[in-house]
């Protein structure tokens, strides 16, 4: 939803800053790593207990991510390796964002929220795949909620303000709530084309 009322309107000021210190030189892949190792420093410091750093290194891995896409259509270097890529890190930074707050809640014997950040893990985990199971049949899936984009300000707000209890609630709600909207579209789009 964020990621599509912005789409590349953010080129137009993330593009120049990046330009004037790196010229026309930029690999998007090394971004995309880049932004996956953040994810790795903010799921360190999850388990270390470090909320608010936590919060800030997503907030960074959040930034490479834009980046990779605003230099690879800049810089003429987007491919289909990229974007597949691209996706695959961001399933791995998802999950291992929530991994560490389990292992964090488990290690603090609080088993109720281990069960909820495992419910917000499936409901993450099934987004994308909802959206890559249309797009096999031909139907473009861009609807919910809950895409990336929103998922990575909730988990930042949630650690840098240490409301990560409530944070979870509502992405347990709005990541399943979405999984349903899409599975509504993708049902109404199929019965519009007189799919049995």
């Amino acid at each position: 939803m964020l990621s599509d009322k912005l789409g590349h309107r953010l080129d137009s000021y993330l593009y120049p800053p990046f330009k004037k210190i790196f010229g026309e030189r930029g690999n998007p892949n090394l971004f995309t790593l880049l932004g996956f190792f953040s994810t790795l420093v903010a799921s360190w410091l999850i388990l270390k207990g470090c909320w608010v750093s936590a919060g800030l290194a997503i907030l960074f891995s959040g930034l490479f991510d834009l980046l990779d896409g605003v230099i690879a259509r800049n810089l003429g270097k987007a491919t289909i390796f990229g974007s597949f890529f691209d996706s695959v890190m961001d399933r791995y930074s998802d999950l291992l964002l929530l991994m560490a707050v389990a292992i964090f809640y488990l290690k603090n014997e609080n088993p109720s929220l281990v069960i909820l950040t495992f419910a917000v893990a499936i409901g993450v985990a099934l987004i994308p795949y909802v959206r890559a199971k249309a797009e096999s049949l031909q139907i473009s899936c861009h609807v919910g909620l809950m895409e990336r984009a929103e998922r990575i300000v909730l988990l930042a707000l949630g650690s840098l303000l240490n409301w990560m209890e409530p944070i979870l609630w509502i992405l347990a709600i709005l990541t399943h709530f979405t999984v349903l909207h899409r599975i509504y579209y993708i049902w109404k789009k199929l019965r519009n084309n007189n799919e049995p």
